[in-house]
Order: structure tokens, then sequence, then C-alpha cells
């Protein structure tokens, strides 16, 4: 087998690469210098490549197994590898909420520096928080007012959606502590469910939390915030900042800074597509495709690394 420097697996920014997957019932192994997925159909097994030079995560689901040599290869690669129960959700590795990250010394330190210049300050991390908030409201109203999402009939109320995306930004202003901006964003949350359940006229709705939910917007949710918590992931490790030095939800989850960037968009692009498969009635794989071409729309992994490079900055200059 032809051993490739992780240099020529690198040749793709991890901010444009094009795949994330969820794989259940196969194997993981390396066949030939590739990576490949073997599944069993009948007698006869299918094999299929994992480019791994253009993919950002991997979640292994229900049934899976991964070998070694594949691990090392995913790895050389920059590749993010998380095992999960079945639909993509809880995220499992070992007995830890958290992802197998490649392992490197020659991570960047730049944004690390910038980063830890703030983060011990309680009053710059607030403004580093906020920097974030503002930038999940930016993507919620770009999205959710978008062609493609009224083609697909989410026909939330413009005026309705800017007005409370407002008065949350006013809120944002005058927050002290990030006790006052959790309650501000869990009040946004909960009008966002509303007006997406209104959007699709899908009914009661009541959010389940632990993957408790049976209904399929609950499912959606759980699978569809699993994958942008994989982009989350995957941007705090390309750009060297450890995934604890959260800016919002830091206290409660050693892995925070992974929710803190996927908020930027699982709101913008999970939440509406949840509620619209749910209501088509799709299956896990439609709503999945959906959700990942969603992510690409809006070039998601690529908002996060811009919105934490720049936020490092700004808030490390003040």
């Amino acid at each position: 087998m032809r051993d490739l420097s992780p240099s020529v697996l690198k040749t793709i920014l991890h901010s444009k690469r094009a795949n994330l997957y969820y794989l259940e019932y196969c194997r993981v192994q390396v066949n030939g210098g590739r990576v490949e997925y073997v599944t069993e159909e009948g007698k006869r097994s299918a094999y299929w490549n994992i480019p791994i030079a253009n993919t950002t995560s991997v979640l292994l689901g229900t049934g899976t197994s991964i070998t070694q040599a594949a691990m090392r290869e995913l790895s050389k690669a920059g590749v993010m590898v998380g095992f999960c129960g079945g639909g993509g959700s809880p995220l499992y590795s070992g007995v830890e909420i958290q992802w197998f990250s490649p392992q490197s010394e020659y991570r960047p330190t730049e944004y690390l520096q910038q980063w830890v210049s703030f983060w011990f300050d309680d009053e710059r991390r607030l403004i580093a928080a906020c920097a974030f908030q503002r930038e999940r409201i930016r993507q919620i109203e770009k999205n959710w007012l978008s062609f493609k999402m009224q083609k697909q009939g989410f026909n939330v109320e413009p005026a309705e959606l800017k007005a409370s995306l407002m008065k949350f930004d006013e809120a944002v202003s005058r927050v002290t502590s990030t006790t006052e901006l959790l309650a501000q964003e869990a009040r946004l949350t909960k009008s966002l469910y509303r007006m997406a359940v209104h959007a699709v006229d899908y009914g009661k709705f009541i959010r389940a939390k632990d993957g408790t939910g049976t209904d399929l917007a609950n499912q959606f949710l759980d699978h569809g915030n699993y994958l942008a918590y994989g982009l989350g992931a995957t941007c705090a490790w390309v750009l060297g900042v450890p995934a604890s030095l959260a800016v919002l939800h830091g206290k409660t989850r050693r892995g925070g800074l992974v929710f803190d960037l996927a908020d930027l968009v699982k709101d913008a692009v999970v939440l509406p597509q949840s509620f619209c498969s749910a209501a088509a009635g799709d299956e896990d794989q439609v709503f999945r495709q959906q959700c990942l071409q969603g992510l690409r729309d809006i070039d998601a992994l690529d908002a996060m690394i811009d919105t934490l490079k720049a936020t490092a900055l700004e808030v490390s200059s003040t």
C-alpha cells in the first residue's frame, strides 16, 4: 500500500470539503490504499469508496466497525470520526460524548493565542458570545426567507421573523452575563420552534430532550444537529482551538465550543429542514441529504471558521 503524506491528503481546505458521512451496518477498512466501507448485499459484498481528502467528518451508526488502518488514514487526512446511535444521534466515543479528533503536534497556534488572551476575562468572553449570536441570527434570517425554503413549503411570516430576531438582537446588546444571554437564547429558540410549526402547519409540537422524542420532527432535529456538531468539531480542530474553551456553553459541557459553533448554523438549516421533512413524511436518508445540501448551500463550515477567526481577532484586540 502506498503511504500518502498528510500534506498530500490535506490539499483540499476543510472549509471547501464537500462530504460528511453517516454510515450504518457496514465495515470501514483500507483496501488498496483507499478507505472504503463494505456493505452486505445478500451473498455479495459491496465496496464504496470514501474520498477522505474531501471529507470533514464521519458518523458511524448502528452495526458499524472500523479498522485500525482506516482510523490511521482518516487521521492523516484530518477527518473527524465519531460513533453514534441509530439515526445519527446521540454521539458516543467510548462512554463520553466527544469526537475522535486527528492528532497532530502542528496545529496552528495563532487563533488559540488570540482566544486565550481574552477567554479568562468574563466580560470579554461575553462579547465573543454575543458576536456568535449575532452571526447566528444573520444566518437564520438569510436561510429562512430564502427561495429554497419557500419552495419546500416553509412559509414563515417575514415580518414576524424579522421582529423576533430584532428583539433578540436588542436583548443581546443589553445582557451583562452569560446567564442572561442563555435565557434570551432560550426565548428565541422557543419562538423559532413556534414559527416553524406554523410555517409547515405541523400541529402540536414539544421539543424533547435527550433523544426522547418519538415524533419525526424531534428525531430529525436530533439527527441534523449532530451533523452540525461534526462541522463545529472540525472547525475547532482546523483552527487549533480546544473545544473546552467555549464562550457560552462551556460551564455545562466540556466540548462546549463545538455547540457554540454549531449554533451558528443549526437553527438556520437543521430546524426548518426538520419540520419540512417531518411534515412531508420523509425517510431519514432523504432528510439527511436535504440537510447536508442546506449546510453546503450556506457554506456552513466557512461561516464557522470565519466567525471564529473574526471573533478571536476582534475580541483579543479590545
